[in-house]
């Protein structure tokens, strides 16, 4: 297994120490706390949560107290205190989770627009850099950069004035400082549309889109303007997964989120993403999530609760 361990920002300890203590007092749930600023979202988690399928969005994820290992096919991506995971594409992974009632898991969740990354990486006009791999998913050490723009927009959200006039730009000042690091080039290829990346970027767009259809890999391929050998190559690559496999665990997510909405029963949320047998759907379901829908939105509600 490949392990992605990013070493420790410098001199980080008593930033990150700080960053917790300014979160603290702003969390109000366990999971995801919005806040009023479009886009950012608080963590905390006063448990251990065991290895569970899940679906960012593109994202940065600043971790503050408590630790994440995020499992992407065969790698193994650490992100602790002094680290941020950049998140460059909408991926099926599984995620462990590591907080305690007396050290909870704190971490902040900024989502990367299209609109505000594209113009950003513009503005910035470097050439791009063909020559560093390119991972839609990593975990980067944080830089004093870094450390000081996310400190600026957490001390933000503490201060109605300052995040109704400053909230913007300080957005603006973690994603440059983002797009100044060592996933920089995979933040600016999603912008710059060059090569295979981006090719798989457009089909996994696609997908998110109109996942209850059924594509085959060629259509799929041809979509990508590849051979579908080639096509077949490039995306497990980047997504660690065969096509196939992305689709089923795509649309087992999108399941999952319409049962914990309570919206749809077991039969409407298979249909809704694209299962014609339901006892199909309930197997997939339990084989990846490790128990039966019904089953699992009872405990998801219980730990929620």
């Amino acid at each position: 297994m490949q392990n992605d361990i990013a070493s420790p920002g410098v001199d980080e300890t008593p930033v990150i120490s700080e960053l917790a203590e300014a979160i603290t007092p702003l969390v109000g749930q366990q999971g995801m706390t919005p806040t009023p600023l479009s886009g950012v979202s608080l963590l905390s988690l006063d448990r251990h949560q065991p290895r569970t399928p899940l679906l960012y969005q593109p994202s940065l994820i600043i971790i503050a107290q408590g630790r994440k290992i995020g499992y992407l096919g065969d790698r193994e991506i650490h992100y602790n205190p002094g680290q941020y995971l950049v998140q460059t594409l909408p991926l099926p992974f599984e995620c462990e989770t590591y907080g305690s009632p007396e050290a909870p898991l704190l971490g902040v969740s900024i989502q990367l627009e299209p609109a505000l990354l594209s113009e950003m990486v513009t503005t910035m006009g470097d050439a791009p850099n063909h020559s560093h791999a390119t991972l839609p998913m990593a975990s980067v050490a944080m830089t004093p950069g870094m450390q000081a723009a996310v400190s600026r927009l957490v001390s933000a959200l503490h201060e109605p004035a300052e995040l109704n006039t400053m909230g913007t730009a300080r957005i603006r000042d973690v994603v440059f400082e983002a797009l100044k690091g060592e996933q920089g080039p995979a933040l600016k290829a999603l912008v710059r549309g060059h090569g295979h990346y981006a090719r798989i970027v457009q089909v996994l767009s696609l997908l998110h889109r109109d996942f209850a259809n059924d594509y085959s890999v060629d259509q799929l391929a041809r979509q990508a303007n590849m051979s579908p050998s080639t096509f077949h190559q490039h995306f497990k690559q980047i997504t660690r997964a065969s096509p196939t496999q992305y689709i089923k665990q795509l649309r087992l997510i999108k399941a999952q989120q319409l049962l914990l909405q309570d919206a749809h029963n077991v039969s409407q949320a298979a249909q809704a993403v694209g299962y014609r047998s339901v006892p199909q759907f309930s197997r997939d379901y339990k084989r990846y999530f490790g128990d039966a829908p019904l089953q699992h939105r009872r405990q998801e509600q219980a730990m929620r609760s």
